[in-house]
């Protein structure tokens, strides 16, 4: 008979537990704990990787042995098991350390995690944000090449050419997500392994305080045990010429050790001002990956994949709308879903064009889309892999014809031009050769399904 004790312990825990962090933290941190076993004084705790029992023991364990004292009775003893193979339900246990500890290290009124401060660091926070993984970092055009090389290095940090990872980019793009991916990605494959996230304004405030309490040595011995050092936003440095100095020799010490190194900024390194120049010689020694605005089909992907994740219904015109209209960033993207959502929740009415109008333009500034033939002709020949010159021939080529008369179809939906007009505009044809292009196109659309498949693509891109 299965004993549902350790189930109902743990949901009192939780209520305990809940009313003492935010939301967000107890959904991150505790709700994917499972109660294994309470036996013999002893509560065992299932956690989906060492990560988790690493930032719980850091962050959390005061709060957890308290609510166990209090739910359970003085003196349990709390162990983790980490699960390693899902299918077979293999695992590893892990004692806690409070375990043997009356009392715990607390940080202090400091802003940032100072772990070179105690006297002996087998672990680290490694100030990671684990919702930002690969999981939910979808590949498009725009990332591949960093995305790619993000998973090369974290499969085997150090050990790849990648080093430096330099990637840059504007803000929104999705920097700062792939930083953590690969931060995270490498403590789960790689437990063993010191891996730390630091924003270069954090380091700058660290290393100030360091030579204000005369502590740099300290500073520096703790960042040279670092396997995995993660730099955002390095073009901080700009301007700070003993942060740069410190981070050179550090930079040094860490690649010479084959330790890898991932920096982010908003700009390449070859137009980076107020770094020194031995420091932007070093940025690209390994591989410098542009991330860029992500395209249409990308915006779409990471719409769809937060719908589904978050469980949402919304129509495919209003994903469609906002792709084509929220095009700088990720950020963009994600907060329009937010807003649209939270709309629609508070104001009980349904998610549809009119509404995603309404939200979008309170986010973006809308500019109506204005196609001129010319457009339209230059997008479908870029469609159809053509020059300009090809479908102004008398070619009678399919992927020609085709081409010219899928042109002169949008054309007459698009613009105000006149038939004899956009034929003149599109191979010097008469009105006719129009009108006959937009009927076959119109049959094609009903019949075909990979025609129209394409057709749909090339009026998304000239929405975009």
């Amino acid at each position: 008979m299965i004993s549902h004790l350790p189930e109902k312990l743990w949901n009192k825990c939780l209520e305990i537990i809940r009313d003492n962090i935010n939301e967000a933290s107890f959904n991150t941190w505790f709700v994917p704990i499972v109660p294994l076993q309470y036996d013999k004084n002893v509560f065992i705790l299932q956690v989906p990787s060492q990560f988790f029992v690493e930032y719980i023991e850091d962050k959390y364990i005061d709060l957890l042995r308290m609510t166990l004292y209090r739910v359970i009775g003085e003196g349990t003893k709390l162990e983790y098991r980490v699960l390693i193979d899902k299918k077979s339900g293999a695992g590893t246990t892990i004692p806690s350390e409070s375990n043997e500890k009356k009392s715990l290290t607390t940080n202090t009124t400091s802003n940032y995690i100072s772990p070179y401060h105690k006297p002996k660091l087998p672990e680290i926070d490694p100030q990671l944000n684990p919702s930002y993984n690969f999981n939910n970092l979808i590949e498009g055009k725009s990332n591949k090449l960093a995305r790619t090389a993000g998973v090369s290095i974290a499969n085997e940090p150090g050990k790849t050419i990648f080093n430096p990872l330099f990637v840059y980019g504007q803000s929104g793009v999705g920097k700062t997500h792939l930083a953590n991916a690969i931060g995270v990605m490498s403590k789960q494959l790689h437990p063993e392994k010191r891996v730390l996230y630091v924003s270069a304004n954090t380091f700058q405030i660290q290393y100030t305080d360091a030579v204000r309490s005369n502590s740099v040595n300290d500073f520096l011995n703790f960042y040279q045990t670092i396997d995995v050092l993660i730099v955002d936003d390095i073009q901080e440095f700009a301007g700070k010429t003993a942060t740069q100095n410190t981070f050179f020799h550090l930079f040094n010490h860490l690649h010479q050790t084959g330790k890898q190194l991932v920096l982010t900024s908003d700009r390449s390194p070859l137009v980076l001002a107020g770094l020194e120049q031995r420091l932007l010689t070093r940025f690209k020694w390994g591989l410098s990956a542009e991330i860029e605005k992500p395209d249409f089909e990308l915006r779409r992907a990471i719409l769809e994949n937060k719908i589904y994740r978050d469980g949402l219904e919304i129509p495919e015109n209003v994903v469609d709308y906002i792709a084509s209209n929220v095009t700088d960033n990720v950020r963009d993207l994600e907060g329009t879903l937010v807003s649209l959502l939270a709309h629609s929740t508070l104001a009980n009415i349904i998610i549809d064009s009119e509404l995603a109008e309404k939200v979008v333009s309170r986010i973006v500034k809308i500019t109506p889309k204005t196609n001129t033939v010319e457009r339209i002709r230059d997008i479908v020949c870029d469609y159809f892999s053509l020059s300009v010159d090809a479908i102004s021939t008398k070619s009678r080529k399919r992927e020609v014809v085709q081409a010219r008369q899928i042109a002169m179809y949008l054309s007459k939906q698009m613009t105000k031009n006149s038939l004899s007009s956009i034929g003149s505009i599109i191979g010097q044809r008469d009105h006719a050769t129009v009108l006959h292009a937009c009927k076959t196109v119109g049959d094609l659309i009903e019949i075909d399904k990979n025609f129209r498949i394409s057709v749909k693509e090339i009026e998304a891109k000239l929405k975009s």
